[in-house]
């Protein structure tokens, strides 16, 4: 069996739901009969197996992220869905001084086990619908951050996220869910995986290595993951042996699979999305030079968009992006000037 990463997101909650009766799905048109199953089809036709556990909700993030921490706090286990992770700012009080707090500000007395979905990515959309917001989170204490890049990863992953006992934040991207219709996004790769058939889940705090090599160690996460392949591809042309990590989970980070890639290679690239200022980025090159800074034979190179919104028009939001043919001439660029 092959699943889209929607599809694979779908089942999990599916199968969470039918395991599990305190599991609740919480969000802004995720039930409609007809409708999209949410803003990009995840949550397609759950209604019909699960009418009472499929809430739909006015448009109100604020509303939606505090109804899903009261019933959490009370024993059930919530799904709440935003659209679009801009739109979580609205929740911010919700997400970060209550639900990332509760736990400890009660010393282990109250839980708050809900997994929040979030998708992000530039997709076209503009300034407002468009960012990539992990950042913001990863400096809040209290929260576990995923980000998987395959179907395989997304069902493990949510699967682990709804049995946690802590909040969870997984960011999805748009263009990697592979949804179908009207819901299909311009650009979107194939990020589809083949299922067993049986139940598994993937421990949160592990990352993945997608492609191994001895030159240079190359970091990136959900969209970048797949452009870092693809970059990596380009430079294996060209004789350079690049290693792919794909972060998976961006809280707590898998620092021993990156320290053990680093130390390999001598050379540490990572790629995202978002914005350079205050970036994952910024925390991975950190960790890197405070703790094996001796076996760098470069210095640390972050593959970021530029500091400022992202653009409407297409033509700008593709060069704003990273895209694959950049990361690898950076990377050419890099070793050229810095050969073993």
């Amino acid at each position: 069996m092959k699943l889209s990463i929607a599809e694979a997101l779908r089942k999990a909650i599916h199968d969470e739901m039918e395991r599990d009766k305190t599991v609740f799905c919480i969000g802004e048109d995720i039930g409609v009969p007809g409708g999209w199953g949410g803003a990009f089809t995840v949550t397609l036709g759950l209604e019909k197996d699960f009418r009472d556990r499929i809430i739909d909700t006015p448009i109100s993030e604020t509303g939606i992220f505090g109804v899903a921490c009261g019933a959490a706090i009370m024993g059930m286990r919530p799904i709440a869905d935003v659209q679009y992770g801009d739109f979580l700012f609205c929740a911010m009080d919700q997400v970060v001084n209550q639900i990332a707090k509760l736990r400890y500000m009660s010393g282990g007395k109250i839980k708050v086990p809900m997994v929040m979905r979030v998708p992000v990515g530039a997709t076209g959309r503009g300034a407002q619908h468009s960012q990539n917001i992990e950042t913001y989170f990863m400096c809040c204490p209290g929260l576990k951050i995923l980000a998987p890049s395959t179907a395989y990863d997304a069902y493990g992953l949510l699967k682990t996220a709804v049995r946690d006992d802590d909040p969870v934040i997984i960011f999805e991207h748009k263009l990697l869910y592979g949804a179908k219709g009207t819901r299909k996004e311009e650009g979107t790769l194939d990020a589809s995986s083949e299922f067993p058939e049986k139940d598994f889940t993937i421990p949160i705090g592990k990352g993945a290595i997608r492609k191994e090599g001895d030159d240079v160690t190359i970091i990136g996460s959900l969209l970048m993951s797949h452009y870092s392949i693809f970059a990596a591809d380009i430079l294996e042309k060209k004789g350079i042996s690049c290693e792919v990590i794909d972060l998976r989970s961006l809280w707590p980070l898998d620092i021993e699979l990156i320290f053990t890639s680093v130390k390999k290679t001598g050379r540490a690239v990572i790629a995202e999305e978002s914005p350079k200022q205050g970036g994952i980025g910024a925390e991975i090159g950190m960790q890197i030079s405070e703790n094996i800074h001796d076996h760098l034979t470069v210095p640390i190179t972050r593959i970021t968009a530029p500091n400022t919104p992202v653009p409407f028009s297409p033509i700008m939001e593709k060069s704003y992006i990273p895209q694959p043919d950049k990361i690898a001439m950076i990377i050419e660029d890099l070793i050229k000037e810095h050969p073993k």
